[in-house]
């Protein structure tokens, strides 16, 4: 349904402008029409909805399964808030990597009713060190601009993570930067040499900062030390378990436009139990999902939850609402989500004091919630 045969909505609360804080109405069908003062509803919160580049998976469903695979895991993120993402991939052999990206591609084309705009693909390897592979299966190999080429012919591929130490990954910064993609230093054991000379060549942040990188050392700052001395962006995972409440408080004095990202996996939304997590086997079970040997394996967080850990740890909601969507907005170059303006997409959230969520929009349709 396009902007013309939308019948115009209007809600009133708190709306966070890009100005901030105003009492009163938003206007709205596929696009933002007005925001205005008025007679407001002050015990709802109304902010952007929620953009997270880094998915891979929920309601028992993986972006690497193909098939219809990512209508419900949109469906099941837009519950929660998520008004856009991008599907993301494992490292995984090449044949594998085409079959997911061709089914990818039509939930791109086609925003599924009652899901979340599928921006397009957060490669997560196979462009990374295989000594530093986390939950990733050993497929990495060293990237090239054919290879990459050849898969974004089959869907959009508007984020590639790479480890920049390995042979030739510098040049395909550059080549990737040059095609309008954004790079992410990841899964690496780079120096912290290695990693400000990726950001010189055009790389523009950090897949999951602090996990499946070179630590922090005062004489060896690695991976990490090149984000929080030089990083305008990052991702970080703020599910608590990823990431010790510190060393977030350590990243946001450090990095301006920190945003969060869930790394969701097919466990999300789902019981205790066995998944997939492209072909690796993991295990949901005490709030976390695991590989057999104990390893984080991606996570079970919502954006929603996101938000309300970042307000948890002392964050005024403002702030907290910038770091779970228009800071990802950002980075991809999207003005028209992550922030309520005028001309802006529809996308927004309605909460309670609580932060609970009581409305959903996505380009103007309104998510029926299944808890609501």
């Amino acid at each position: 349904m396009n902007q013309s045969q939308q019948v115009a909505r209007q809600i009133a609360g708190q709306i966070l402008t890009p100005s901030g804080w105003l009492g009163g109405n938003i206007v709205f069908a596929e696009k933002i029409q007005t925001i205005s003062a008025g007679q407001a509803v002050p015990e709802l919160y109304i902010l952007p909805g929620f953009v997270d580049l880094h998915v891979h998976g929920a309601g028992g469903k993986d972006s690497m399964e193909g098939g219809d695979a990512l209508e419900i895991i949109a469906r099941q993120h837009a519950q929660h808030g998520t008004t856009s993402m991008l599907a993301t991939t494992m490292t995984a052999p090449l044949a594998d990597l085409e079959r997911a990206l061709r089914a990818i591609n039509g939930s791109v084309q086609q925003r599924a009713p009652g899901g979340a705009r599928v921006l397009g693909v957060h490669l997560e390897g196979p462009y990374i060190n295989p000594g530093k592979l986390g939950a990733q299966p050993a497929f990495a190999c060293d990237g090239t601009l054919e290879q990459v080429q050849r898969l974004h012919a089959l869907a959009p591929i508007r984020l590639v993570t790479v480890a920049p130490e390995m042979d030739n990954h510098l040049q395909l910064v550059r080549e990737l930067t040059a095609l309008g993609m954004r790079v992410q230093l990841g899964h690496t054991l780079g120096t912290y040499e290695q990693g400000v000379a990726a950001l010189e060549n055009g790389a523009s942040g950090f897949t999951h900062l602090y996990n499946a990188m070179s630590r922090l050392d005062h004489r060896a700052p690695g991976m990490v030390g090149a984000a929080l001395a030089h990083a305008q962006f990052s991702e970080i995972i703020p599910d608590l378990l990823h990431v010790h409440p510190g060393a977030i408080k350590a990243a946001l004095r450090a990095i301006p436009q920190l945003y969060c990202v869930t790394d969701s996996t097919a466990a999300t939304g789902m019981p205790d139990g066995q998944y997939l997590l492209g072909r690796q086997v993991v295990h949901k079970c005490l709030g976390g999902v695991r590989l057999a040997d104990g390893t984080l394996a991606g996570s079970t967080l919502t954006m929603d939850q996101a938000l309300r850990n970042l307000v948890g740890i002392g964050l005024e909601l403002a702030d907290a609402s910038k770091r779970v969507s228009t800071y990802a907005a950002d980075h991809l170059g999207l003005s028209g989500r992550g922030r309520l303006q005028p001309g802006a997409y529809a996308d927004l959230v309605v909460l309670d004091r609580q932060l609970k969520l009581i409305a959903v929009y996505v380009e103007g349709e309104k998510i029926e919630l299944d808890y609501a």
